[in-house]
């Protein structure tokens, strides 16, 4: 049965209702995806599409943290409603990056695995990140190192070092992803991380924590002992 324009235009009426009188728990994940696409492609029902986008990527923090070709390569998808799912990631990950920058790093630590879990949790490439801070532990730069394939991403401990020398940071964190889902370090993520701490304490640089992240969780390898 086809919906008319009349109809879809009531539903997202009510859709909009509801956000703006119970906030951000008023909709459930494929009602809020609906009505981003809604927005997109207006004289469509999306509702079908909002519930195969999400079975598709797992949910909705593997659709938003997905790739804008991957998305658009979605049956009755395209360009213009892919980037209205890409834009509502980019508000919410300077949101979350808004509040780290506010206070030092090591005081604020939940919001920092908020952001990154946002951010990195769910790729499907392991990318490798380095956070650089100054003597009061505020972030100064947080800079994607490395992009590699599907099981690897080397960490090349002189480019960490070096970089850390050129922006004059006292302390970095390093952060990767595991796209298996599963953030347990491996014997190279124990030894890299080991040698980073090694060659930074040397130079007055320390290596406050390397944060692995999967959709299971996250690693903090000195929780771990291994700094």
């Amino acid at each position: 049965m086809s919906v008319s324009g009349s109809d879809n235009s009531g539903h997202r009426a009510r859709l909009r209702q509801r956000l703006f009188e119970g906030g951000p728990d008023a909709l459930l994940d494929h009602e809020l995806v609906e009505y981003l696409l809604a927005l997109a492609i207006p004289r469509r029902d999306t509702k079908p599409l909002a519930r195969a986008l999400l079975t598709e990527f797992g949910g909705i923090a593997g659709l938003l943290t997905a790739d804008a070709e991957a998305i658009a390569r979605v049956p009755g998808m395209g360009e213009t409603s892919a980037a209205a799912l890409k834009t509502a990631h980019a508000a919410a990950l300077r949101l979350l990056r808004a509040e780290v920058a506010e206070r030092p790093v090591l005081a604020n630590w939940q919001a920092l695995l908020d952001y990154l879990r946002a951010d990195m949790a769910h790729h499907a490439i392991e990318r490798v990140r380095v956070l650089h801070l100054n003597t009061r532990n505020m972030l100064i730069r947080d800079e994607l190192m490395h992009e590699g394939s599907i099981d690897e991403a080397p960490v090349y401990v002189r480019e960490v070092i070096r970089r850390a020398i050129d922006l004059g940071s006292a302390a970095v964190i390093l952060v990767h992803n595991h796209p298996s889902g599963d953030p347990s370090p491996s014997r190279a993520d124990i030894e890299i991380t080991r040698s980073v701490a090694e060659a930074g304490k040397r130079l007055g640089i320390a290596l406050h924590d390397h944060i692995i992240l999967g959709r299971e969780g996250h690693s903090s390898l000195r929780a771990m002992g291994v700094i």
